[in-house]
């Protein structure tokens, strides 16, 4: 698919460019409405397309846990066996919790780990079904809020009897740049992964504590401006760290529920590098 109709897709579920002026530029791109209208599917997310990971060996479970403003929504999932383990949170794209994190969650779980997915929309009512209505919430959340109601889900785990005190998280789009906040401001993680996020401001990034992890697509050219001033700043600070950029790969290249940027060899390898390094640093 011409790159250009996947960085304007970029720019629609990044920026606030209502869904009229996206359709009449990628009419203009594809040629004709109804050839927008075709390639509308092929970029669009699909959830039924996700890739489902059997939950028979672990114990799964929606919780909640007191936030800011209200109470946080959470998805939990952990291997079944009943002893401590490391906690892996597991921060979602710009959308909220849906069915493809979910997943992704499960897939943590797989791997060793109490993971939990808080939902980001938790105050606003949760994720609704339309992607476009979930975006334009995401514009209602507070910033400082939004971080403090992440921060305390590591009290929650704190008081968990399954949970031994080590942290991790992950983050995608959104997420990742989350992931990157929470590296900054949270003094007890031990390794921040983050997928294709926006980098945190080289002035914070002495405060960071935690191992960092960074998977990044390699035509993903907005997101990755922020590159070369991230790694210099890790480097000043002795903070270690892993940076892979994969040719050939979108940003959400991670995501199965997106056919035209999922990117399955370079998904399945980034997963690996990820549970590596929780393995590595969460002991």
């Amino acid at each position: 698919m011409d790159q250009q109709i996947i960085n304007l897709y970029d720019e629609y579920t990044h920026k606030p460019l209502n869904r009229q002026e996206f359709l009449r530029r990628l009419a203009m791109l594809a040629g004709s409405t109804a050839a927008a209208m075709a390639l509308l599917p092929l970029l669009e997310v699909n959830y039924a397309h996700a890739a489902v990971t059997p939950q028979d060996d672990l114990l799964i479970e929606r919780i909640s846990y007191q936030g800011i403003n209200s109470d946080m929504q959470a998805y939990v999932a952990r291997p079944k066996e009943e002893k401590k383990y490391a906690a892996v949170l597991v921060i979602h794209e710009n959308r909220g919790l849906n069915a493809h994190i979910e997943d992704v969650t499960r897939r943590a779980a797989k791997a060793g780990f109490l993971a939990i997915a808080p939902n980001a929309l938790s105050s606003l009512g949760g994720t609704p079904e339309n992607a476009d209505e979930a975006r334009t919430k995401f514009q209602q959340l507070k910033p400082e809020d939004n971080l403090q109601n992440f921060i305390r889900v590591f009290d929650y785990l704190s008081a968990r009897k399954d949970c031994n005190g080590q942290f991790g998280c992950v983050g995608f789009c959104w997420g990742g740049a989350m992931s990157n906040n929470l590296a900054v401001n949270v003094p007890a993680l031990k390794a921040a992964v983050a997928f294709y996020g926006r980098q945190p401001v080289a002035e914070e990034v002495s405060k960071i504590k935690a191992a960092v992890q960074l998977h990044y697509g390699a035509l993903d050219e907005g997101v990755n401006k922020g590159i070369p001033a991230y790694e210099e700043a890790l480097k000043k600070n002795n903070i270690p760290y892993e940076l892979y950029i994969y040719e050939g790969a979108q940003h959400a290249f991670h995501n199965d529920t997106a056919p035209t940027r999922y990117n399955e060899t370079a998904a399945k390898l980034a997963w690996q590098r990820t549970i590596e390094f929780f393995n590595k640093y969460l002991q």
